[in-house]
């Protein structure tokens, strides 16, 4: 095939479409690649939006996966600042929203997902803000700083790294969750107890168990957030983080299979065998626990541009992972392996007084989870046993005398 011919065409510019791309060469892929994201730039590293760029750590050029001149190097081409509109999978074509369509003989989808908004009254005041992408973070960075108020709607982990940046930077932050406790989706007890803590004491308030009613403002812009108890949170920023909905509109509207997800196999590929779909678009097989899954990680996204890359170039599939992830708040890395599904205990190993411990997630005698704090041996040895389906002894794992190599090897 050469590059005159239908190639490969991935819609999305992000992590996992920049990672296909570059593993389809590498992989020994000779035809075209063309990546078209609605982004004005190319594809770059979302999680430190809410983290080294908020706090002015990181600029545009060290968020890029790869240099700009990557791309002409290795042959693809790069359409940016235009969305795909419809797929016609009859002439295998994809529509572009300034007319052009693209011929493709394989489809990447790899259109991610979008902040959940808030549908209450006020949520298009100006300074109500969502964090998904390096405008939505450019935005926030500059309303942020001394004597400035931040409202962060949601406790997870992406409101608690903007309101550890924005203590970093002066502001002062309430975070407002309608749980009773932050992380109560993902994370455990222990591990909300935590967090709460160490946040409040470097400053940040919480309201929990918080029903919010509306957003008030005045001229257009946000001053507040309204609680149904009818207590008004003054506010100069609303950032909402309560959650991400799959981008699978163009699937679903071509008739792919889709639930919560476009729904795909351990090859990445959709109910239509000329389709992928990569990254936090995808509904996708999980064997370790023999279950589907839709997945939001920097793992997931390499994953499955593995898996996609592999198929369409030809290669061995490659041998399923352990889904980790990572989120940084202040002086503390949260280390995050396996999914805590269908356990019936938790082992505690370390001090979380200390800022040193983890948190290990298990069915019987087997780890099916770990979350690790400022504890990368913990993490990784956590990580490899989940793999294993190994049976581990509690009152070892629970020892810290006992390092985690002997815990394995046991």
């Amino acid at each position: 095939m050469n590059d005159s011919e239908p190639g490969v065409v991935i819609v999305g510019a992000g992590h996992a479409a920049g990672t296909a791309a570059a593993l389809l060469r590498q992989y020994g892929y000779a035809g075209a690649i063309t990546l078209v994201g609605d982004e004005p730039i190319a594809p770059y590293q979302r999680p430190p939006l809410s983290k080294a760029w908020l706090k002015g750590e990181a600029d545009a050029e060290s968020l890029m996966l790869r240099p700009l001149g990557f791309y002409a190097e290795q042959r693809i081409e790069l359409i940016c600042g235009v969305k795909a509109t419809a797929i016609d999978r009859a002439a295998k074509t994809v529509a572009l929203a300034d007319g052009r369509r693209l011929a493709y003989q394989t489809l990447i989808l790899a259109t991610g997902s979008r902040a959940r908004p808030l549908p209450i009254p006020g949520a298009d005041l100006r300074g109500v803000l969502s964090l998904r992408s390096a405008a939505d973070a450019e935005e926030l960075k500059a309303a942020l700083g001394p004597g400035k108020r931040l409202a962060v709607i949601g406790g997870g982990y992406i409101g608690l790294e903007a309101a550890a940046s924005g203590r970093a930077l002066g502001a002062e932050v309430v975070v407002l969750e309608k749980e009773p406790r932050i992380l109560a989706r993902v994370a455990c007890e222990t591990l909300s107890s935590f967090f709460t803590a160490y946040h409040q004491a470097r400053g940040v308030k919480f309201e929990l168990g918080a029903a919010i009613e509306s957003f008030v403002g005045a001229g257009g812009r946000v001053t507040g957030v309204k609680l149904a108890d009818g207590r008004v949170i003054p506010c100069d920023e609303a950032l909402v983080g309560v959650g991400a909905a799959p981008n699978e509109e163009l699937g679903r509207d071509a008739g792919l299979e889709c639930r919560s997800g476009v729904v795909v196999d351990e090859d990445a590929r959709t109910s239509d065998p000329a389709i992928f779909a990569i990254g936090d678009v995808t509904q996708r097989p999980m064997p370790l626990y023999e279950r589907t899954f839709r997945l939001e990680s920097v793992a997931n996204a390499l994953e499955q541009a593995k898996q996609a890359a592999a198929a369409i170039a030809g290669k061995p599939r490659p041998a399923p992972e352990v889904t980790w992830n990572w989120s940084d708040q202040y002086d503390l890395k949260l280390q995050l392996a396996g999914v805590a599904f269908d356990t019936d205990d938790i082992v505690v190993r370390g001090d979380p007084g200390a800022a040193r411990f983890a948190v290990f997630h298990l069915r019987g005698p087997v780890i099916r989870a770990v979350e690790a704090v400022n504890a990368p041996a913990e993490f990784m040895a956590g990580r490899l046993l989940i793999g294993q389906a190994k049976p581990v002894d509690r009152a070892r794992l629970a020892d810290p005398a006992i390092s985690m190599k002997e815990v394995a090897a046991a």
